[in-house]
């Protein structure tokens, strides 16, 4: 990758995080001329897996439908607006592609409950709290199987309401912004080697052949709670939006998918030739792409400031949130089982290389040579200690505490009233 690219390419690590001035002056939904969207997405297995785990969300939620029908590619933005999404699971098997499409179903039903958004503020928080809402019920459903345990997956979820495209992100799939010839990541990989590129302990080049470039820092589904981190841009028009799972962007370099946003105008064909691209540079992932071409009237045409001044910009959620109808799950109810039998890999810990705790995508391969993990229970994949079993979880949950308290007191008052009458002259 040219040094351009990566600049262009790559959020600034050294910019701090946008203060207020770096936010939208106007909060309000703008009235104006439509927005018109045209739009495809595409997943594919890759090369090497055995099974797809991604899944991706194309929705108008003005009509509450979700799909790819030729209707479904051109879309104007309605009151309640577009979501898209790509969601990378993990886990083993099919439990993450169970993870990712709960996901993706979740956040759906969440987005479109209750009544449109008034103001930026709204649709930004309900776009929050579906990610949130997501995990927690990833997580439940979980605990509730032990043979899901440890599923989870990342998301990268887009909301349009006017010009506002606002961008929850968890994990490590990505957003990227086409604007004139430039290609920006607006999204921040929550990973081990953007954390330490950031930190300045590893540069690009060494960061593609870093041994622990799988582990991520955060996904749903692997704990109650997440930190969704909420960007936005403002749109201008033919910006054009890629949102992808690392499948592409592991596998093809960042200059190779600007110049196919940029040559490429239909994008049922930048979906195809992004998805052929990868799987011709091995395809060592499942590989998953969705593709929207902003234009209208209600978007002004960009200057050569908005094209320099694209970047990743964080949008900063008044305190309190704003009220939300979204609840938390009922752990106590069951998803409804699917046809194929699925498998649950626990989550490693990230090993002392670094403070923070990750999460480490499992290859097809890795569960081929340890048939402990072909599906008859869960295994542990870390580093172990000098080839010792796994350690052995002892129970300790039993009976309650004034129960063994008053055994215990009872023991004792029969022993001493027993030595009184042994010991009796």
């Amino acid at each position: 990758m040219s040094e351009q690219a990566s600049r262009e390419t790559q959020p600034d690590s050294n910019r701090p995080a946008d203060s207020a001035e770096g936010l939208p002056s106007e909060r309000k939904l703008k009235k104006s001329a439509p927005i018109k969207l045209r739009l495809f997405g595409r997943t594919d297995v890759g090369q090497v897996r055995e099974h797809n785990e991604d899944n991706f969300i194309v929705a108008d939620l003005t009509k509450a439908s979700r799909g790819l029908m030729e209707t479904d590619r051109n879309q104007i933005v309605g009151e309640r607006g577009v979501l898209l999404g790509v969601c990378d699971g993990m886990g083993g098997a099919a439990a993450g592609e169970v993870a990712s499409q709960l996901a993706v179903d979740i956040i759906f039903q969440k987005m479109i409950s209750g009544e449109p958004p008034k103001d930026h503020d709204e649709i930004a928080a309900r776009l929050v709290h579906s990610i949130e809402s997501a995990g927690l019920r990833i997580f439940s459903e979980a605990k509730l199987d032990r043979t899901r345990r440890g599923m989870g997956t990342t998301s990268t979820v887009a909301a349009l309401v006017d010009d506002h495209l606002f961008i929850g992100q968890v994990g490590d799939s990505r957003a990227y912004i086409l604007r004139g010839d430039r290609l920006v990541q607006v999204t921040r990989d929550q990973s081990l080697v953007n954390q330490l590129i950031e930190a300045g302990q590893l540069t690009e080049e060494e960061a593609e052949t870093f041994e622990h470039n799988n582990i991520i820092l955060q996904a749903l589904g692997t704990s109650d709670s997440v930190q969704v981190d909420l960007t936005f841009v403002e749109l201008k028009r033919g910006d054009t939006l890629l949102l992808c799972s690392d499948g592409l962007s592991g596998m093809v370099r960042n200059e190779e998918i600007r110049e196919v946003l940029r040559t490429i105008d239909d994008p049922l064909e930048v979906c195809k030739t992004l998805t052929d691209r990868a799987n011709q540079a091995g395809g060592h992932d499942n590989i998953t792409v969705v593709v929207s071409k902003f234009e209208g009237e209600a978007l002004p045409e960009p200057t050569e400031e908005d094209i320099s001044g694209l970047r990743y910009r964080k949008y900063q959620l008044p305190e309190p949130m704003p009220p939300s109808s979204l609840t938390a799950p009922d752990p106590s109810r069951r998803v409804k089982e699917l046809d194929q039998p699925k498998i649950s890999v626990p989550l490693t810990p990230l090993p002392s290389t670094s403070s923070s705790e990750g999460h480490r995508r499992e290859s097809d391969s890795e569960r081929r040579e340890d048939p402990s993990k072909d599906g008859e229970g869960p295994s542990s994949y870390g580093p172990r200690s000098h080839g010792s079993d796994d350690p052995i979880q002892i129970p300790t949950d039993g009976a309650p505490q004034w129960l063994i308290v008053m055994m215990i007191a009872s023991a004792l008052a029969c022993i001493t009233i027993a030595g009184y009458y042994l010991l009796k002259p």
